[in-house]
């Protein structure tokens, strides 16, 4: 699993996925996240402003990845 750093209190779900380098835009993210293929937690999201924060867990065409904040 890899684990992804952010500096703010949350990170929306949709920024995430760009910062994870997942999708190469939002509007990808968006369609993605409306068409069921992003899991948080284990569960389907279909949020894309889904507020994310350390120790949240997301799925994504196989890929897991971990919110943690930066050290």
């Amino acid at each position: 699993m890899e684990t992804v750093y952010i500096t703010t209190e949350y990170i929306k779900l949709e920024s995430f996925l760009k910062l994870a380098n997942l999708v190469m835009s939002g509007g990808e993210a968006k369609l993605l996240i409306q068409d069921g293929y992003v899991k948080v937690n284990g569960e389907t999201c279909l949020m894309r402003g889904k507020k994310l924060r350390e120790g949240d867990k997301v799925s994504f065409r196989g890929a897991e990845v971990q919110v943690a904040y930066a050290p």
